[in-house]
């Protein structure tokens, strides 16, 4: 009788606690929290940083201010993925160097991240290799520092800087990689000689041990955040080009000789979006992966009200083709996008008439989806997509109009060209506070950070002037990236 009633007591103490405890929430789920982009858990957030893959685990490390919402007091924050969508935040990796407690001086801005695969650096132990990081120390010149814990905890490079600061220059944003062909590190970064205006571009330095570091070549015309990849041309193993990153995603495709960037063709636009910046690649991936994988800092959006200030694009796979007007740039979401999809509504061969009485997803709602379509223009003269609208058919859209073949979204436009058969293939990635529109395969990007109302969670297809065929549509919802926790 005595163990019964022990029993019931601790069962009525435990409702108590629990029901003081107030109530559960749901981790990283306030209306504004994007959830499938990656974004800080609270505080300040821009550049992505430090991006290198390491034994199973992507790591993102980030510009951000532990002390607020707004930009300064740069630390690198730090997040692990093992599939690049579900990310584990980790404690803060990089701090201001000679105990700076100053705005900008000493902090830890923009740089990469690399794995020193042959113990060059000599810091490695047992059989865990070393991860390094490349990083501007504002006013104190470029500098390293080095895991060698697979990224839990780090150290900086005792002989610091390894390219000292000059006042008369504005050197930053390193971004290193090994070059095969020249048997040598890479590193390019952005840089202003002699203070010149006229001059800021992206310089050419190599190196055989990671510390000293040899000037090799100087292009103008580039403004932060270099990046310098070989990616395949229409996806022929065989055949290659270098691509060179300007911050705002702008590129130039050329030829590089491990010393030189030869240019073959004139810059040209990544992202027709207003909210895109900061572009950088990972470092590592596994040749039996092969992909190159980008992300981007989400410049300018807002997040009312919320913990955190700042989200990434999704990441991306990168590659060129050719074509009539020469070879450009193709960026489309990475497959594992598809590890969220819960719900999936098909349609296909369905006409669509003008207005919206009819709309042929009445049964979509949602404030995270992912739509792809292909659709045959016919009579149409413009049709798209109304996303997280609201009972009066308010909301945001994606447009084509099909008489100047341009693509419009949030007051931003890009020119698209139907593809054979007069065809035009949207693919749209949904978040609480963001769009990104890939067209025609991703040979066109529009990425926009936004703020709906909340309870507004439908979606329109519709047409303007004629008729409108739908070749093929998949939406599907998705899961959130976060784990859920009890407060």
């Amino acid at each position: 009788m005595m163990k019964l009633f022990n029993k019931q007591f601790l069962l009525v103490v435990m409702a108590v606690i629990l029901c003081s405890a107030g109530p559960i929430r749901e981790f990283n789920n306030e209306i504004y929290r994007p959830q499938f982009h990656f974004s800080p858990e609270k505080f300040w957030m821009n550049d992505p940083n430090g991006l290198v893959y390491y034994d199973g685990e992507y790591h993102l490390f980030y510009q951000y201010n532990p002390k607020g919402f707004e930009w300064g007091y740069m630390h690198w924050g730090h997040a692990v993925s093992t599939d690049l969508v579900h990310w584990k935040y980790l404690p803060v990796a990089l701090t201001p160097d000679n105990n700076s407690e100053d705005k900008e001086y000493g902090t830890a801005w923009s740089g990469c991240g690399l794995v020193d695969n042959n113990n060059i650096c000599g810091f490695q132990k047992d059989s865990v290799k070393t991860i390094l990081l490349f990083y501007t120390s504002r006013l104190c010149g470029q500098r390293l520092a080095y895991s060698t814990d697979k990224g839990r905890t780090w150290n900086k490079y005792e002989k610091n800087p390894i390219i000292p600061f000059d006042k008369n220059d504005d050197a930053r944003d390193p971004k290193v990689f090994w070059y095969e062909p020249g048997k040598k590190y890479v590193m390019v970064l952005y840089r202003k000689p002699g203070g010149k205006n006229s001059q800021q571009g992206v310089s050419i330095y190599t190196s055989s041990n990671l510390f000293d570091w040899e000037f090799k070549s100087h292009i103008p015309g580039f403004f932060e955040c270099p990046d310098l990849v070989q990616l395949p041309v229409n996806r022929h193993k065989d055949e290659k080009k270098w691509v060179l990153f300007d911050g705002d995603g702008s590129y130039i495709v050329g030829d590089f000789d491990g010393e030189k960037f030869t240019p073959e063709s004139a810059k040209q636009k990544s992202d027709f979006g207003k909210n895109y910046y900061a572009t950088q690649t990972w470092n590592n991936i596994p040749k039996k992966d092969g992909r190159v994988i980008q992300i981007a800092w989400m410049k300018g959006g807002e997040f009312p009200g919320m913990p955190f200030n700042g989200q990434m694009t999704f990441p991306c796979e990168l590659s060129l083709e050719n074509s009539k007007d020469g070879i450009s740039l193709v960026r489309k979401p990475i497959r594992e996008i598809e590890s969220l999809h819960v719900k999936q509504e098909s349609w296909s061969q369905k006409n669509i008439i003008p207005g919206l009485n009819k709309n042929l997803l009445s049964r979509v709602k949602g404030d995270c989806l992912h739509i792809k379509g292909t659709f045959d223009i016919r009579t149409s003269d413009n049709f798209g997509f109304l996303l997280r609208s609201d009972k009066n058919g308010q909301g945001t859209e994606v447009s084509y109009n099909t008489k100047k073949n341009i693509l419009t979204c949030l007051g931003q436009q890009v020119m698209l060209n139907p593809m054979e058969g007069g065809k035009i293939q949207l693919e749209i990635l949904l978040d609480r506070t963001s769009i990104e529109v890939f067209a025609n395969g991703g040979k066109a990007v529009l990425s926009f950070c936004f703020t709906p109302a909340e309870g507004s969670d439908r979606v329109n297809l519709f047409t303007n002037g004629g008729e409108l065929l739908v070749d093929n549509l998949d939406i599907f919802t998705l899961s959130s990236i976060w784990e859920t926790d009890e407060d």
